[in-house]
């Protein structure tokens, strides 16, 4: 990994950073203790402000926080690092965690939830500042162990502890890639610190394939993101708040950072593999996305979907890189940071107000209820963070996928035909995924929080203060997204030798390299756009007095029925039919009768979608597993003359090799 020359901030930052990491050890403690509920969030809440306080401080200073932390069990003893880009993800990232500990969970929560957050935290933290790999590992490995407890402390029935170990068994999947990555890594540099030696030619491209594989079994890259929406639909919008916040930016770190420093210099065709993985990924995660019903699942889709766009990104950025082009590979290593950010603050905003949505009594389904006249505000927040996830202007959503399509279009500039195609392809795929984006949010928005109220809804219901501060949070960061840039200069300079933020904006414009190619400016946008709202405001108040007249609802040429409403199956109907070959939809209906099948009782209509992966990778591995577990049955008889045989028989192995070796 890159050394670059780093200049310490100070003793505060450092000791700030020690100070959360020991508060979220006082509450994985307090978690587990009787009645220590209160403490152990206390504990999450101190360490997330004095770590924010850290972060903020070393970005402001526009330098790195480097140091030890002797106190955190991940990385004790070994170098503590956190570069431009690990502060501006963990500052997002502490964001959303922040509002997820602050907000009341709809479902029963263990205390135990705390400690599966304090965990994650601890994994996170190590993740974007350890820099030795074993203690790297090990931190991976937490964020997995804390995600686990998080969800099976809200929800422990069997059907959400199935949607737990199946995520836990394709992490270690990736887990196992990453071992394998970094001891081929430590056996060419000869230390387990990351220093400046970087792999080249086809043994960097197998590496790259090893974290490719490690790191996206996180960042719900194909074949991956199948265990997404089973897992985020075994616990509350919190723990998805975790998993798509601070969790999803440290795997997004460390593989943009395996990828450009580790194998920076690696086969050309690396990042065309990296694109066309992302890209793929983006497309069929997008296309699940729009069917769901439930707001995790829907939500747990688009994060992974929001991430292999970052990827895309990256994938990018190591194009131009090989093609020594830094300025290009500077402004998409930017992008991705940027679009990070924003998918953080936004998805951490709607999975809290699917909680919202819970605590109405709309569950967690998908369908018309009114909540935007119950919680106004709440919905308010969350319209600004679907605003963004769809990418419509001026959002930061809009802005970071805006900056990655001018990149894509500068693919002009690549000397080599099979880099420009990878480009185009990407610029096309990337555009489906979007498009097919807009109308998930469309329909997440429509059918979640418009509508009329039910009859027995209250009148009113909380405020949700944490979605309507993250969905400030969002506008805020999209129009100060000029000055904002500033804080990712340094980081830029010091990994491309080139300030890609100096050519990214022109005064209050954002621009890609030159003014001349495009521009636009979310600052002004902004401004204009609230003065022209003055106009429908206007025709509001003036049609106020005006009696609307009301007419019966078309209903295919029947009688209208009292009320209707768009379901979340009928709204994505006609995408299901037009990509019916990804999907292949099952529907199956069935009837209960008592005396004669004439007179029905009760009918049964079941619909699935099928999983792409599902049915010729991951099922037949569950059939291998059990296979050899029939087959090692034996090996549990419980005779003792079984069991010395066996432990003979490794004694007498590890003889003859030693043997062998001398």
């Amino acid at each position: 990994m890159t050394d670059h020359a780093a200049v310490t901030t100070g003793i505060g930052d450092v000791d700030l950073v020690a100070l959360a990491a020991m508060a979220w050890l006082a509450a994985l403690v307090a978690g587990f203790a009787r009645g220590g509920r209160g403490l152990a969030r206390l504990g999450l809440l101190a360490g997330l402000v004095a770590l924010l306080a850290g972060v903020v401080g070393a970005l402001m200073a526009q330098t790195p926080i480097v140091g030890y932390l002797p106190f955190n069990p991940v990385a004790a003893g070994t170098p503590i690092k956190f570069d431009g880009a690990a502060l501006w993800l963990l500052l997002f990232g502490a964001l959303g965690a922040f509002a997820a500990v602050c907000s009341d969970s709809p479902v029963a929560r263990g205390p135990s939830w705390y400690s599966g957050v304090a965990i994650s935290l601890l994994g996170a933290i190590g993740v974007f500042g350890v820099q030795e790999g074993t203690a790297f590992l090990i931190s991976w490995e937490l964020m997995s162990l804390g995600a686990a407890l998080m969800l099976l402390a809200e929800q422990p029935d069997r059907d959400s502890g199935r949607g737990v170990l199946f995520m836990l068994g394709l992490l270690e999947v990736g887990s196992v890639a990453l071992f394998a990555a970094v001891l081929w890594f430590t056996a060419a540099s000869g230390h387990t610190v990351f220093s400046g030696f970087a792999l080249s030619g086809w043994p960097g491209f197998i590496v790259a394939l090893l974290l490719l594989v490690g790191f996206g079994a996180k960042l719900g890259l194909l074949p991956f993101y199948e265990w997404y929406p089973d897992a985020y639909a075994s616990g509350s919008g919190a723990s998805g708040a975790i998993l798509s916040g601070i969790v999803l930016n440290a795997a997004y770190f460390a593989l943009v950072r395996g990828l450009l420093d580790w194998c920076g210099n690696a086969h050309a065709g690396l990042a065309q593999l990296v694109l066309a993985v992302a890209v793929v990924s983006a497309i069929l995660a997008a296309l699940y996305a729009f069917q769901q019903d439930d707001w995790r699942r829907l939500l747990a889709f688009s994060s992974a979907d929001n991430a292999a766009i970052a990827v895309s990104l990256a994938g990018s950025a190591l194009l131009f890189k090989l093609h020594g082009n830094n300025h290009l590979a500077g402004m998409a290593w930017v992008a991705g940071l940027l679009h990070m950010a924003g998918h953080t603050l936004a998805k951490s905003g709607l999975l809290l107000a699917s909680d919202a949505a819970f605590r109405a009594g709309r569950g967690y389904g998908l369908r018309q209820g009114g909540l935007v006249r119950l919680m106004p505000w709440m919905t308010a927040g969350a319209f600004l963070a679907a605003l963004s996830l769809a990418a419509v202007p001026p959002t930061p959503g809009f802005i970071s996928e805006w900056f990655g399509f001018q990149i894509l279009f500068h693919g002009f500039s690549l000397d080599t035909l099979n880099a420009r195609i990878a480009l185009v392809l990407s610029g096309a795929g990337l555009a489906l995924s979007g498009a097919i984006g807009v109308a998930t949010f469309v329909k997440a928005i429509g059918l979640g929080l418009l509508g009329r109220p039910e009859p027995t809804a209250p009148d009113r219901q909380p405020i949700g203060v944490n979605v309507v501060w993250l969905g400030i949070a969002v506008l805020v960061l999209a129009i100060g997204m000029p000055w904002w840039l500033d804080a990712l200069g340094p980081a830029t300079s010091l990994r491309f030798g080139a300030s890609a933020t100096d050519l990214m904006r022109h005064g209050w414009l954002l621009v890609p390299l030159a003014k001349g190619f495009a521009f636009i400016s979310p600052t002004k946008l902004t401004i204009a756009l609230a003065a022209y709202s003055l106009i429908p405001a206007l025709l509001v108040l003036g049609l106020a007095r005006l009696k609307p007249r009301r007419v019966p609802i078309w209903f295919g040429g029947l009688a209208a029925p009292a009320s209707s409403a768009t379901t979340a199956l009928t709204f994505a109907n006609a995408l299901q039919r037009y990509y019916g070959f990804v999907y292949r939809p099952t529907a199956t209906a069935s009837s209960e009768h008592e005396v004669s099948s004439y007179f029905p009782k009760k009918l049964n209509f079941s619909y699935a979608l099928a999983p792409v992966f599902g049915p010729w990778l991951f099922d037949p591995m569950v059939r291998l597993v059990r296979w050899l577990g029939q087959r090692l049955r034996a090996l549990q008889s419980g005779h003792l003359n079984i069991y010395l045989f066996l432990i003979g028989g490794v004694l007498v192995a590890v003889l003859g090799i030693v043997l062998a070796m001398a």
